[in-house]
């Protein structure tokens, strides 16, 4: 099969470039735009593949501790039918596991140290239900917790930061206080710490207290649980499957699902990773339109080939063809080689990452900040495509110009100096 001549003319135009010094020079440039749109792809896609990671791996570990959907009395106070929520969240298809709960906040003592806390009652029996908690390092403990004993699983954060381990005493300080005649004075109880967890999200493990929640209502003086939380088969519908549980339930309750618990710092991603591509896309933009600079002086030095193919019969959109192809191909080969560096970097982060720290002696992610301490990736077609597309459109752009230039040249003008 006989290929095109515009296609075999670019082609070779693309490769040309030893044969003289000017030629050498031309051919440099066009490397140099390649290597350009080749390293622009790469950073696009590496970018945005730890940035998903990055929102994945939180999200992930948030979802270890925290539910799919919670489910709280609208004034604050035990939930008034606790089994009749339980049936009719039950009964809904995408639920997998429901549990009750009790959340509020009080002040955790230990000698002179005290923390504030986000203390949490819980049904060991059915948290596993509704959370990954107790597969976590150390969530066997709550396995541990007995109405009545009055005992505390604690972050490993918290547990580090009180100086606590398990079979120490803690002395759990509620809010609101206890009317007496000397005055209001704070509600105290002892706990004991039965253990600790690491849910690997920092924020949780710096300030999350678990406790039966038949100890919880006790000390909070609530009649039952507060709440329930719920597990979803899918946990990207939660937010459809919250409205029509709230539907369901009526204006007694407020139901809450996880991406509102979160809105501001998942928002705050999504608006992060757009303008991390618009920036980085300019990086390639600027590389593909250095392939201006580059047909543009190709066309000039060819300027008596051009001559020659119009006196044998070629026609200008001929001639603009053979540099459409020879920028196209300037593209197509740097955006190749950029997504083979950038999913080689992606899908091998997890190890060149911790090489680089050793080798530097320095921490990328300190998890205090961060809330994970490791690099992670998860490049998705729904990125790599788009980020193909445009680097292969922009370079096409880049050719349009120089190409008319050619098709316009004159081959008696041209010849004359020949």
């Amino acid at each position: 099969m006989q290929l095109p001549f515009e296609l075999i003319l670019g082609w070779r135009y693309t490769r040309a470039g030893r044969a003289t010094r000017r030629n050498g020079f031309i051919s440099f440039i066009s490397g140099v735009s390649m290597l350009g749109i080749a390293l622009g792809v790469a950073a696009l896609i590496i970018v945005l593949s730890v940035m998903n990671g990055f929102q994945k791996e939180v999200r992930d570990r948030m979802l270890g501790v925290v539910s799919h959907i919670e489910i709280y009395a609208a004034d604050g106070a035990a939930l008034p039918d606790l089994a009749g929520t339980l049936a009719t969240v039950g009964a809904h298809p995408q639920v997998l596991g429901a549990a009750p709960f009790i959340a509020t906040q009080a002040l955790l003592a230990r000698g002179e140290d005290m923390k504030g806390t986000m203390v949490r009652g819980i049904d060991p029996a059915l948290e596993p239900r509704v959370t990954d908690l107790v597969q976590q390092p150390g969530g066997g403990a709550l396995l541990r917790l007995r109405p009545g004993e009055f005992g505390v699983v604690l972050g490993g954060e918290l547990a580090r930061a009180l100086g606590v381990r398990a079979g120490d005493p803690v002395t759990l300080v509620a809010p609101g206080g206890q009317v007496t005649p000397a005055g209001v004075l704070p509600r105290l109880k002892q706990m004991t710490v039965v253990g600790t967890f690491d849910s690997g999200h920092y924020e949780y493990d710096a300030s999350l207290v678990l406790m039966h929640v038949d100890d919880a209502a006790r000390i909070f003086r609530l009649e039952g649980a507060s709440g329930v939380r719920l597990k979803l088969r899918d946990l990207h519908q939660a937010r459809e499957v919250a409205a029509e549980l709230a539907l369901r339930l009526g204006p007694q309750v407020l139901v809450r699902d996880w991406t509102r618990q979160n809105r501001t710092w998942f928002a705050a991603v999504q608006v992060e990773k757009r303008m991390m591509f618009i920036i980085l896309t300019l990086i390639v933009a600027v590389a593909a339109f250095n392939l201006v600079s580059t047909l543009v002086m190709t066309v000039t030095d060819k300027r008596a080939d051009i001559a020659i193919l119009r006196t044998l019969g070629a026609s200008p959109r001929s001639i603009m063809g053979i540099f459409v192809v020879q920028g196209a191909m300037v593209g197509v080969i740097g955006t190749l080689a950029g997504l083979a560096l950038g999913l080689g970097v992606a899908f091998n982060i997890d190890v060149l990452v911790p090489a680089l720290e050793r080798l530097l002696g320095a921490s990328f992610l300190p998890k205090d900040i961060y809330l994970i301490s490791r690099m992670p990736s998860d490049p998705q077609q729904a990125d790599i495509l788009p980020v193909a597309l445009i680097s292969l459109a922009l370079a096409f752009v880049a050719t349009l110009y120089p190409s008319w230039r050619a098709s316009r040249v004159n081959p008696a003008e041209a010849l004359r100096y020949e």
